[in-house]
């Protein structure tokens, strides 16, 4: 206990760091997740088609492989990026996959009947998945996305192996100098538990005001 409190500092900065790192890239992840799934399910095919790339890809490339593509290879062709906002960048659009799948398996959790109304009455396919197709596929998929939002917590420490001073990277430093690795992880382990605990239970406050009454 004694070496995490007189290494509270560089602990909390870590934690800081990874809470930001979740917090951006979660929003991040979201926004562009929604986004995909909508191309995913227009009508036009090239769209379509490369949403359904977009997602293949970043599902079965590691996010790790990912993260040391982006920081070494995008400066050799001129594309320079904070290492921070290298590494946000990178989780967005890796998580961005697994919150359009979930969105897409809420879709179709829509009654065609709903989307077939909504054309009746004359409203575009974008009004319509706006409107009427989203909004219930969102209050649907609460959970699924919660949990993709904890698996991206926990990815966040994939980040320390390309130099970013998260918590892991952190608790590793620390451990450097200390040499105690049981109470060093074990209190690193407890705050990334933690944060998976408080977005478990958001996710559940959030899962019960927006549920559907059935």
């Amino acid at each position: 206990m004694n070496v995490l409190l007189d290494n509270w500092r560089p602990l909390v900065d870590g934690l800081l760091t990874t809470l930001w790192i979740t917090l951006v890239g979660g929003v991040g992840a979201i926004v562009v997740g929604v986004l995909v799934t909508a191309a995913r399910v227009s009508p036009v095919k090239v769209l379509s088609g490369l949403a359904f790339c977009y997602v293949q890809f970043f599902m079965n490339v590691p996010l790790l492989a990912l993260l040391v593509l982006f920081v070494f290879a995008l400066p050799e062709v001129g594309l320079i990026m904070p290492l921070l906002t290298t590494a946000i960048v990178v989780i967005i659009l890796y998580e961005a996959a697994y919150v359009a799948e979930a969105v897409r398996s809420g879709i179709n959790t829509v009654s065609l009947g709903q989307a077939e109304a909504a054309r009746a009455i004359g409203l575009t396919f974008l009004q319509s998945l706006r409107l009427v197709v989203l909004p219930q596929a969102l209050r649907s998929v609460v959970q699924p996305v919660g949990n993709v939002m904890i698996a991206l917590a926990m990815n966040t420490s994939l980040a320390a192996a390309v130099g970013v001073v998260e918590l892991t990277a952190a608790a590793q430093k620390v451990n450097l100098v200390s040499a105690q690795p049981i109470q060093v992880f074990v209190g690193a382990g407890i705050g990334y538990m933690a944060l998976a605990l408080a977005i478990g239970l958001s996710t559940g406050v959030v899962e019960r005001k927006v549920a559907i009454v059935r």
